[in-house]
């Protein structure tokens, strides 16, 4: 249940980032609330999965997962550019979450 309850987490903090690129600085009212709300809705969702889920491996996957997902929402939705420097860094943080995750089963 700890993994379902991190897979809310993502799309919460995913949802959230998304909309507060899309309050403009908090100065549109209904993607500022969507903001507040999608992070509290995550942390939320955060702390359930501590329960079950060590804190280095759920904090791992949370952030990078996160990132991973809005650098292609970055592409997606803002026509942000595909460098190779960013493939590599995402690159890089999946291989951090499976490293962490690997290293944290013994």
């Amino acid at each position: 249940m700890g993994y379902v309850t991190l897979a809310g987490a993502i799309a919460a903090e995913v949802a959230a980032t998304t909309a507060m690129k899309y309050s403009h600085g908090f100065t549109r009212l209904w993607p500022s609330l969507v903001t507040a709300l999608g992070y509290v809705v995550s942390f939320s969702l955060l702390s359930r999965t501590l329960k079950t889920v060590g804190i280095g491996t759920a904090y791992a996957i949370w952030s990078g997962v996160g990132t991973a997902a809005m650098a292609v929402l970055g592409l997606l939705l803002f026509g942000e550019a595909l460098t190779l420097t960013k493939v590599a860094g995402i690159l890089l943080i999946v291989a951090g979450v499976v490293v962490l995750n690997v290293g944290g089963a013994h």
